[in-house]
């Protein structure tokens, strides 16, 4: 919709920079914390954090203000007494087996909760104060959702009792809410057996959290660390990326690049997966000539995978090029469906992870086991199965490669004599590996990176997508959504497919679209669709895809069989020519909505480049309807209309 220029000021000064709000006082490590009987008080910057022990409630009061970060947990109303030690407040919760520490950890309120037995916690309870009007969590890219909109309260957005894992269902382990001209965020760093559930309260949006603890998993400590914010749709993201960068978790692609400078070939480069004739040196040549002077080229795990020649063509054209493989799945050699899934005896079955009840974990689809990654890792010393594994895949001469699942946030407890493990170990089994491929000089990527795998990786497939169940659903009707075969256009990925208008608004909608992935770790990961949603999947979202790919600085990932035409080659080679000098190494350092409805939007990188997307259908901000333009330091600004 048209922005007046007065409405447009007002909307960017309160949205524009994602910063914390100031310190009402003194700085907040340094001031001293209040203990009494039923409460607890702690300087915090931006105001001053209430703890009541008894339910665990938490409330910021900032500037006059009070927010309400958690409400009463009816599990945790029984404390014991308060004591204060130095700069941090301790209590227990005697029934449950729990002790309590609240501190001030860099300005934010760091509550920790330690368990002497096995137990769930529901906490916090978050959403519920009165003045709360969106909430953002990392779904995918991200999503914010405002609080009361009946969509997203009603069953068919699939969102309101759901409960999604910290680390396989969201991208990173934070959520926020804004309240008036400020917000809360908060982050997990205990993100292993930490979920998030949603759940609709008087028709609005709410969340809880839920921790397991366990002493096998290694998960009895959990730790929330909440903050005030001011009201940007990516506070929490801004938050949640000083974190990583305050404990040297946070990746970059300028040092991976200097380390390998293959990495620099990444940049401006749409990805595309392969098929058929597509994986042919004429069907490069072609692609080169079309003017796509930047591209990823990958190809299934199937018997035919690109030749030498055709490796050599992509190298020449300036391309990288790589396969996809996977470390996750083991079946019987003599029925196995990928090669993939093919290891050399007895990886199956005794590399299988193992139950709680002794049996083998059944892989992904019904297919095989899970490959246990402690067993891998134990017999690497000896066996090299994974030295073999990559040898026998690159010995085309490729520079990158994707290794599915392992950047996932899917994690095994494995129960075998043999090779037991539990979730933190199979994390860092595959962070371990990741980073052994990327130090052998491959251009290195992985399926929906979560955070804590930034700095292994250069870039990501899956992470943009905010997935939601209906996504599933319909992959299961293979009749409409397309099948597996034939070899060299499977439909999976090649049909065309119109989307039901709810999984749209789930996953597409540019209204509750927000970058919270590319405000932490666009100069880290470069993050795209996943490969079964192909820029010309859904025909109908095709311009808005587009635009938030210009928008948020992250490339279009396609699909090809060598039968392109001229034109459509030519339409993708024009889209490349506009994203290229946009796609940097730097990071993002800004987004706004500039419309009421959302609709018009504008983010920042580094501080030479702002782009601006309008998905409505009037001219606003400048721009027109269904069109983006960018505005480079030193350089005339250009407009594209998809």
């Amino acid at each position: 919709m048209p922005v007046s220029p007065s409405a447009l000021g007002v909307l960017l000064a309160g949205c524009l920079t994602a910063v914390l709000v100031p310190a009402d006082s003194a700085t907040a490590d340094t001031d001293e914390i209040q203990v009494s009987r039923d409460k607890v008080v702690i300087p915090v910057t931006g105001g001053v954090a209430e703890i009541q022990p008894a339910g665990l409630a938490v409330s910021f009061h900032a500037r006059g203000q009070r927010m309400v970060a958690s409400a009463p947990a009816a599990e945790l109303s029984a404390p014991g007494a308060v004591t204060r030690r130095g700069r941090s407040a301790h209590w227990s919760y005697p029934e449950r087996g729990l002790t309590a520490t609240a501190k001030v950890e860099r300005g934010r309120l760091e509550i920790s909760l330690s368990s002497t037995v096995d137990s769930t916690v529901h906490w916090p309870v978050t959403g519920t104060d009165q003045a709360s009007t969106h909430v953002a969590f990392p779904r995918g890219e991200g999503l914010s959702i405002p609080v009361g909109d009946a969509w997203w309260n009603s069953p068919v957005a699939k969102l309101v009792g759901s409960e999604v894992d910290m680390t396989e269902g969201l991208t990173m382990p934070f959520w926020g809410y804004s309240l008036g001209q400020r917000g809360i965020s908060y982050l997990v760093p205990t993100d292993i057996d930490t979920s998030l559930r949603f759940a609709s309260t008087d028709g609005k949006l709410r969340t809880e959290a839920r921790h397991e603890f366990s002493e096998r998993r290694a998960t009895r400590e959990y730790t929330v660390s909440l903050g005030i914010t001011d009201n940007s749709p990516v506070a929490a993201a801004v938050d949640y990326r000083r974190w990583l960068a305050d404990r040297g978790e946070l990746g970059s692609l300028r040092r991976k690049m200097a380390a390998n400078p293959e990495i620099g070939r990444l940049f401006g480069a749409f990805h595309a997966y392969t098929w058929g004739k597509a994986r042919t040196a004429a069907a490069v040549q072609r692609l080169r000539a079309a003017g796509l002077d930047r591209m990823w080229l990958g190809y299934d795990s199937d018997p035919t995978p690109m030749d030498a020649a055709a490796v050599t063509a992509a190298k020449q054209a300036g391309y990288l090029v790589g396969p996809y493989d996977s470390y996750d799945n083991a079946q019987d050699p003599a029925t196995s469906d990928a090669p993939s899934s093919v290891w050399p005896s007895p990886v199956w079955p005794e590399a299988c992870v193992i139950d709680a009840n002794g049996k083998p974990v059944t892989g992904f689809g019904g297919r095989g086991c899970y490959v246990s990654t402690e067993a891998l890792a134990k017999d690497e010393p000896t066996k090299h199965y994974l030295e073999q594994r990559v040898r026998s895949v690159t010995d085309n001469g490729v520079n990158s490669y994707f290794l599915d699942v392992d950047a996932a946030g899917q994690f095994f407890d494995d129960y075998s004599p043999q090779h037991p493990m539990n979730k933190p170990t199979d994390r860092a089994n595959r962070l371990a590996r990741m980073r052994a491929l990327a130090q052998r000089g491959l251009v290195l990527g992985s399926e929906t990176a979560g955070a804590w795998a930034n700095t292994a990786l250069a870039y990501s497939h899956g992470s943009l997508t905010p997935v939601s169940d209906h996504l599933w659903e319909l992959q299961k009707d293979t009749q409409n959504w397309g099948p597996w075969f034939p070899d060299h256009r499977p439909g999976f990925f090649f049909k065309p497919v119109e989307l039901p208008a709810d999984a749209a608004k789930a996953m597409f909608d540019p209204a509750y679209r927000v970058p919270l992935y590319q405000t932490v770790l666009h100069d880290s990961v470069i993050s795209l669709d996943r490969w079964e949603l192909p820029y010309s999947k859904f025909p109908a979202l095709r311009k808005n895809r587009a635009l938030l790919a210009m928008l948020y600085g992250t490339p279009l990932n396609l699909v090809l069989d060598g039968s392109e035409s001229g034109s459509d080659l030519a339409e993708l080679a024009e889209l490349q020519r506009f994203f290229a000098p946009l796609h940097t190494a730097d990071p993002m350092t800004g987004f706004a909505r500039l419309s009421q409805d959302g609709l018009v939007q504008r983010s920042t990188f580094g501080t030479r480049l702002t782009v601006t997307a309008n998905f409505g259908d009037q001219q606003a901000a400048g721009v027109p309807g269904g069109c983006v333009r960018a505005e480079l330091a030193g350089a005339q600004p250009k407009t594209l209309c998809p």
